[in-house]
């Protein structure tokens, strides 16, 4: 009696008639977040990985590979190519299994950080959607991604001088500004994630077979990506850091769930394919001549123009 006599005198409190407007569904919203969290760990997400992976290699990879293999006649030079629409798909397709994997993620992650990192991926990409559409045009005309912009035979020679500036600039945002503002948010992104996926269950640090098909076509792609979009830095930082994490959890005694297992495995493999890749070209003085700084990390498409298509 005397409690249902103090509820009728705080009638504000949780639940009550007179609770705030979305009191109960904050607090029920807060609520299901600690379960969440307490629950543990994710089970594997295949369809995310597989959907994400796929979709690496036949947008990303294959945009360039469908340049080639469709007849001009049907894309013309002064139209967006086939490669150009694989790029659009991959802009809008790829921001949204990021947020579905942020959704499954059993850490609740920085909203605002998210939304942020997401809107600058899809600025970057677009960015380099424009600069790279019109480079792999120009291979048509006798471009040579093997070349600096002023080495090239078709560049070198155009007047007034001033174009070699514009075709420069159009570079810098393909290769720099976008490729920075599109890489730097994905992996950040990847990361945040990657800090949510640990369980204090030893026995739950596994990968299911599926993970484990899965993990050679993703490193593969990841080897492509870092090598292409010449990222090593940004790639070999992001790898130490989740090694870092993974070092100070296993004090705690958290361990890698299978998705975390599934992504530090790929970029182990990455990290191992591009050091096979540098070692293999290690001596091509035409590449080095294109990338002489410390980090000599060849591009797959400039091997391609020097070593495969010079030859038909």
């Amino acid at each position: 009696m005397e409690a249902a006599a103090r509820r009728r005198q705080h009638p504000g409190a949780a639940g009550g008639p007179g609770a705030q407007p979305g009191a109960s569904f904050l607090q029920a919203r807060h609520g299901a977040v600690k379960a969440d969290e307490a629950a543990g760990t994710a089970p594997f997400h295949l369809d995310l990985w597989f959907y994400f992976t796929l979709q690496n290699w036949v947008l990303d990879f294959g945009r360039p590979i469908a340049m080639l293999v469709f007849p001009l006649e049907w894309f013309p030079l002064n139209k967006p190519s086939v490669g150009d629409y694989f790029h659009m798909a991959y802009n809008i397709i790829t921001p949204f299994l990021l947020l579905k994997l942020i959704e499954r993620c059993p850490r609740t992650l920085p909203r605002s950080l998210i939304y942020v990192s997401i809107i600058t991926f899809i600025m970057g990409a677009s960015i380099h959607l424009v600069g790279d559409s019109v480079n792999h045009r120009l291979i048509f005309s006798g471009y040579q991604n093997h070349l600096s912009v002023r080495e090239n035979p078709i560049i070198k020679n155009l007047k007034p001088e001033t174009l070699i500036d514009s075709f420069e600039l159009l570079y810098y945002y393909d290769e720099y500004l976008g490729h920075s503002m599109w890489y730097v948010p994905f992996f950040l992104i990847l990361f945040m994630y990657f800090s949510g996926c640990f369980t204090p269950t030893e026995a739950e640090s596994s990968m299911p077979g599926a993970a484990l098909l899965l993990v050679v076509p993703s490193g593969l792609y990841y080897w492509y990506l870092v090598t292409e979009g010449q990222i090593f830095i940004l790639f070999i930082f992001t790898s130490f850091a989740m090694l870092a994490l993974v070092l100070h959890q296993k004090r705690k005694r958290l361990f890698l769930d299978s998705n975390g297992l599934f992504l530090f495995s790929s970029f182990a493999l990455t990290l191992l394919l591009v050091a096979l890749w540098v070692a293999w070209l290690w001596n091509d003085p035409v590449l080095r001549k294109k990338y002489p700084g410390v980090i000599y990390v060849p591009e797959p498409w400039a091997f391609y123009t020097l070593h495969v298509s010079s030859q038909h």
